[in-house]
């Protein structure tokens, strides 16, 4: 293994765990949004301000995590041909739907459209967990 696989492979996992980061954090905001009184526009904007920072800053970490996974793929041949990485890659799927839906989530929040429950947003905040944990033991498992 060369230093600059080592160094790609790094920063690979750095971002990974920074972009997930995000999105176990993005949806707790969605929780505290769906129990904001309709009359506290204040507390309401605060949490719409943090929420399209954090998305913003999380689609960057997302960028970054994706195009060095490909640099690890295409440039070392990572995983290439094996049943894990397609489960893996299947994963990185989901988890960009998963982003892309708290987008969307936020965008119904930013209309004042949110017909969702706070339990509904703690549930769906617990889809990130398993995803991150499903990639993890797919990476170092291996296990097909």
């Amino acid at each position: 293994m060369t230093s600059g696989y080592l160094w790609l492979k790094a920063a690979h996992i750095v971002f990974v765990a920074a972009w997930f980061a995000g999105l176990f954090y993005l949806p707790r905001i969605y929780v505290n949004l769906a129990l904001v009184p309709a009359a506290s526009h204040a507390e309401r904007e605060r949490l719409l301000l943090m929420a399209r920072r954090l998305y913003r800053f999380a689609s960057l970490l997302m960028v970054l995590a994706i195009a060095l996974g490909l640099g690890l793929w295409l440039g070392y041949g990572v995983g290439r041909g094996q049943g894990w990485m397609h489960a893996k890659l299947a994963l990185v799927v989901a988890t960009i739907g998963y982003h892309d839906l708290c987008r969307r989530l936020l965008h119904t929040f930013e209309q004042g459209g949110n017909r969702r429950s706070d339990r509904w947003y703690r549930v769906f905040n617990e889809v990130s967990v398993l995803l991150f944990a499903a990639t993890v033991v797919l990476v170092v498992v291996k296990p097909f």
